[in-house]
């Protein structure tokens, strides 16, 4: 069903979180899969996100993603955390030229309903690039669940796509998270390795398997 992914992240290491055993799991099987990191945060406040600091989280995410088989990593410069004060129709032609690009018909988001503004603001910017008109490439949009944005949200996260993950997969998901030394926490803490396997742990329980990553389908459009 896949040919050409492209994920759109709002901050670097969610694609990781969100999708990175079906990253494992699909570079092996030849797809071609692309990232879109849509924020800077030195950008909306030089004082807590330096230019070095941003500097440094992204060479720690063109490793993670070298590391687990993603194509290519596009980054781009809207403001977080200012992101809701951006124009959404700005963020969503830059995410349409992207998709034209690419020529990409599948496309993983952050969920909506994400407690993190910037989430949600890409979001709706993404579905607004991804409208089924004017010959729009995208046929398929899911969304993903981000670890310490997705559960904390007042609207729970309530998947219906599931992609089993081997034992492979994780390991390679955690694997590649481990690049990102600036973001990864201690254990108990959502963003720690133990929360990633718990988490697959989890969605592998949802339908009898050992380890899974869990998705919403937003739209799916069958040929």
């Amino acid at each position: 069903m896949f040919k050409n992914i492209l994920i759109i992240a709002p901050h670097a290491d969610d694609e990781i979180l969100g999708c990175g055993g079906l990253i494992s799991k699909f570079s092996k099987l030849k797809v071609n899969i692309h990232v879109a990191v849509m924020t800077n945060a030195s950008k909306g406040d030089s004082k807590l996100f330096s230019k070095s600091k941003i500097k440094v989280i992204r060479n720690e995410c063109l490793k993670a993603n070298k590391r687990i088989g993603v194509k290519k990593v596009f980054f781009f410069n809207f403001p977080a955390p200012k992101l809701d004060q951006y124009p959404i129709y700005k963020i969503s032609e830059k995410i349409n030229n992207l998709i034209k690009k690419i020529k990409c018909e599948t496309v993983f988001l952050p969920y909506g309903n994400d407690i993190h503004k910037d989430h949600q603001c890409i979001y709706e910017a993404s579905l607004v690039a991804c409208r089924p008109i004017d010959d729009n490439l995208v046929r398929n949009i899911f969304c993903y669940e981000t670890l310490s944005e997705t559960e904390w949200g007042l609207v729970g996260f309530h998947p219906n796509y599931y992609e089993i993950l081997t034992n492979e997969d994780l390991k390679n998901k955690i694997s590649a998270f481990r690049e990102y030394k600036s973001q990864i926490k201690n254990n108990f803490h959502p963003r720690s390795e133990k929360g990633i396997k718990n988490l697959a742990k989890y969605r592998g329980n949802n339908i009898s398997q050992e380890n899974a990553e869990a998705f919403k389908i937003i739209r799916l459009i069958s040929k």
